[in-house]
């Protein structure tokens, strides 16, 4: 069995939010005054605001790109970690225009959204297949492809922080764990826990954008990271084009299903 998992903060906010709080049985006693004090004291309220910050720097842009290296840890049957690094390339244009191209050493995805139709291509197989009129903000988008359709974009918590659909009443734990330097960039690295992972962001004092994420999963005793650098252009401009998917020549669709592009990928591409 293949053991793969998207370790990101939307992952777990979109599960979280869609139990909502537990329910309580009726005899069941209050937290005592004491457990609600030991949790508030592993929340550092710095940690927070620099969340917050972050959310309103990231709702403010208006037209970017993002080059990030990635790594992720998969876990074989035999408890053993191995490291697939990759590339993601956004184009983005607010409120509702992206282009994203996803490179690993198993698999390529390109992604256009043109503000209607969803267009997912693989250039080495060369097929590719829609989710027609969509028709929403990027927010809507990330939301609608996540549980709509199953479809998974790498980093699209930027979407979401800063939004009202993540909050940060789901985390347990957050604390600053100093200053650092990121490709000449200066940075506050911070430390979080949530429910069933830990995440660490590290965020520019200059933009007070995330340069660096590591996500880790605590569901597995192996516990597999995944690791995405970010370097951002915040003056990029596009033109229209580059959000609009024209099948190439050789190109072939394909019907949409949830899982039709892997079971492509498993005739020839890799998984």
């Amino acid at each position: 069995m293949r053991v793969e998992k998207r370790f990101t903060m939307l992952a777990l906010a979109s599960a979280t939010l869609a139990f909502g709080m537990p329910v309580m049985a009726q005899d069941s006693k209050p937290a005592t005054t004491s457990a609600k004090t030991e949790a508030a004291s592993d929340i550092d309220a710095d940690a927070i605001e620099a969340l917050n910050k972050m959310g309103a720097a990231l709702r403010a842009l208006k037209e970017f790109s993002i080059a990030s290296s990635t790594t992720q840890e998969i876990v074989l049957e035999t408890g053993e970690k191995i490291q697939l690094d990759g590339f993601v390339d956004w184009k983005v244009r607010q409120p509702n225009a992206l282009y994203v191209d996803v490179r690993s050493d198993r698999k390529n995805r390109e992604f256009f959204y043109d503000g209607k139709d969803l267009t997912i291509y693989s250039p080495i197989l060369k097929f590719y297949t829609s989710i027609d009129s969509v028709n929403g903000n990027l927010r809507d988008l990330v939301l609608k492809a996540s549980n709509d359709y199953g479809i998974e974009l790498p980093l699209t918590d930027l979407f979401l922080w800063g939004t009202d659909d993540v909050s940060d009443d789901l985390i347990k734990s957050a604390m600053v764990v100093g200053p650092g330097t990121i490709n000449d960039d200066k940075v506050d690295h911070y430390a979080f826990r949530q429910e069933g992972v830990d995440w660490q962001v590290w965020i520019s004092q200059t933009t007070s954008l995330p340069a660096k994420l590591v996500i880790t999963s605590l569901d597995d005793p192996a516990r597999p990271q995944y690791t995405a650098r970010l370097n951002w252009d915040t003056t990029a401009t596009f033109e229209d084009s580059a959000f609009k998917f024209v099948p190439p020549e050789g190109a072939h669709k394909i019907s949409f299903e949830p899982d039709s592009m892997a079971a492509a990928s498993a005739e020839g591409e890799g998984s």
